[in-house]
């Protein structure tokens, strides 16, 4: 997180950037296994960003990376599975897709001021959803799922939640497992497998929009990005046999002393 035409780097320089990019490294690691055995990894990497000095639009920014990269090998995974149910991708992107699109371009025109109390305060909301309320994203497994043009409610749902996910993203995981899961009652396995299918989609459009603003840092997202997929790749060892409660819990206070650091912090 260097500007161009920075002055060469001193030892303190280098070390202070090594622990920046150590900080990035650790966040990314985290993020990755808690989204495998929990979810809201970015309710931490975009705090972190902050607290790191980053300002909100250039961390909200740069965590799409992230995003995107552990969307896909995800994807894949639960493609490989068998448990991606991909003749509904199409569908459940679409309303996702457009909502998303306003909420990115929202979030790249919103002043510093407003935005990083929206953004820290929404991934504090989210965190006490993961927390308090994790049936919400509990689905059926004894029934079919219903078909998205008889259920008008769930496309609402879904554009509703790309607006969120093109705004903030951290914690849209929740909203969209409501939807897939709770209205259009896909099993938990597809659920998660449909709703990484469609953060994808419409993730690459919203990267390239903040690509576009000039509001990606590409070292600090190219190291956040690949330590994501690293923690995710660990989460699924300890997947089946965490303790979601303690996970949860862990990831609430995580999330609110990040948040509060960065909110702190001139």
């Amino acid at each position: 997180m260097v500007a161009p035409g920075a002055p060469p780097r001193t030892g303190a320089r280098a070390l202070n950037e090594a622990v920046i990019y150590g900080v990035l490294v650790v966040a990314g690691v985290l993020a990755g296994f808690l989204n495998t055995v929990a979810g809201g990894g970015s309710l931490l990497t975009v705090p972190a960003l902050m607290l790191l000095g980053m300002p909100a639009p250039i961390a909200n920014g740069t965590n799409r990376l992230a995003v995107v990269s552990q969307s896909l090998a995800g994807a894949v995974a639960f493609r490989r599975a068998g448990k991606l149910p991909t003749e509904g991708v199409v569908a459940t992107a679409a309303p996702s897709l457009l909502g998303a699109i306003l909420g990115a371009t929202l979030a790249s025109i919103a002043p510093e001021w407003l935005l990083k109390p929206v953004l820290l305060g929404t991934m504090s909301l989210m965190a006490l959803v993961v927390l308090f309320k994790p049936d919400l994203t509990r689905g059926s497994a004894d029934e079919p799922p219903a078909r998205l043009r008889e259920r008008p409610l769930a496309v609402l749902g879904l554009f509703f939640a790309g607006v969120y996910g093109g705004f903030a993203q951290a914690g849209v995981g929740l909203v969209l497992l409501a939807v897939l899961a709770g209205m259009l009652r896909y099993d938990v396995a597809r659920a998660n497998g449909l709703k990484l299918a469609v953060v994808l989609v419409y993730g690459v459009v919203v990267l390239g929009i903040f690509v576009v603003a000039g509001q990606v840092d590409w070292i600090p997202a190219i190291v956040l990005a690949a330590s994501t997929v690293v923690g995710s790749q660990l989460g699924v060892r300890f997947a089946l046999k965490a303790d979601p409660r303690w996970i949860r819990g862990l990831l609430f206070v995580a999330v609110v002393a990040v948040s509060a650091g960065a909110m702190l912090r001139r």
